[in-house]
């Protein structure tokens, strides 16, 4: 993400998994909220699938994010230029990069939470279960924030030592 912010033109970057995607307005409400002096934000998140229970699954990914003020790349975090280069861009880990940026930007201000709805895939959420995968998630954020190494982390979800 880093390389790519390197070599993007724009002044507003915007991060966001391979299988998630935009509103057709994301641009102007991007756009409208730099314009209201914003720096980052993130949009809330629809999770598609047939699976029960997805829907909570983003209500309360939605609920924690505001909340919390943290982003994931589910999410489609965009920012500024000028505050990604002040912060650093993103950690050089293969797992939670995400949750250390928004930790990083919350420390410059509060991200801006569209309501509009970016769409992520729920494949992992139909392949490993609802409730397996919630406990998953939570497993490997204390375990990070206990100080786990972030490259076995990534072993643990599934993407091996390289992202």
């Amino acid at each position: 993400m880093n390389a790519a912010a390197a070599v993007a033109r724009g002044e507003i970057l915007l991060f966001l998994h391979a299988d998630t995607r935009l509103p057709p307005e994301a641009v102007s409400l991007i756009s409208s909220a730099i314009g209201k002096g914003a720096c980052w934000g993130r949009f809330d998140v629809e999770i598609a699938g047939k699976l029960r229970g997805l829907g909570m699954v983003a209500f309360m990914m939605n609920w924690r994010s505001r909340l919390t003020g943290i982003a994931t790349g589910d999410q489609a975090i965009f920012v500024t230029r000028e505050a990604f280069e002040q912060c650093g861009g993103f950690a050089a880990i293969p797992l939670m990069e995400d949750i250390v940026f928004s930790q990083t930007m919350c420390k410059r201000a509060s991200p801006a939470c569209l309501h509009s709805r970016v769409i992520t895939s729920g494949r992992r959420w139909e392949k490993h279960g609802l409730l397996r995968t919630i406990l998953m998630m939570w497993w490997l954020r204390l375990r990070f924030s206990l100080g786990a190494n972030p490259d076995k982390l990534a072993q643990v979800y599934g993407y091996g030592a390289q992202h």
